[in-house]
């Protein structure tokens, strides 16, 4: 009896040890969702890859720089189910990105909307509701 509460109790941590991990990695605990800010920028890459579909652009800044942004949106799963495509964004295209900013200051940030070339509204609406 003993044998087997003890296989148990390190069953059970072991499962506790790595499920940690997994649970943290989907918070978005490093982005500023009080602030939500747009950009605008030319895609540089548009990465339709698990776990997180990622959109890279050139954004001017204000001094006439280009500054290289990262933004990461849902699976490619969640987001065929909100309309999207592996087609939707492709390099090139000059989009204006709605966002939550890194907390850090970095030029990386969260996908609330993207607005294409011709006006098309790509939103995550429909998976936060």
């Amino acid at each position: 009896m003993k044998k087997y509460r003890m296989n148990f109790l390190i069953a059970a941590a072991a499962l506790l040890l790595i499920g940690v991990p997994v649970w943290a990695h989907h918070g978005n605990a490093s982005y500023d969702d009080k602030n939500p800010i747009t950009i605008k920028g030319t895609v540089t890459e548009f990465a339709w890859t698990n776990p997180h579909v990622q959109i890279y652009l050139d954004v001017k800044d204000d001094k006439s720089g280009v500054v290289h942004w990262s933004v990461e949106t849902y699976s490619p799963g969640k987001l065929v189910r909100a309309g999207w495509t592996k087609e939707s964004v492709k390099p090139g295209d000059q989009v204006s990105i709605n966002l939550i900013p890194a907390k850090s200051g970095a030029p990386v940030g969260f996908l609330h909307k993207l607005v294409l070339p011709d006006g098309t509204t790509l939103g995550l609406q429909e998976l936060e509701n």
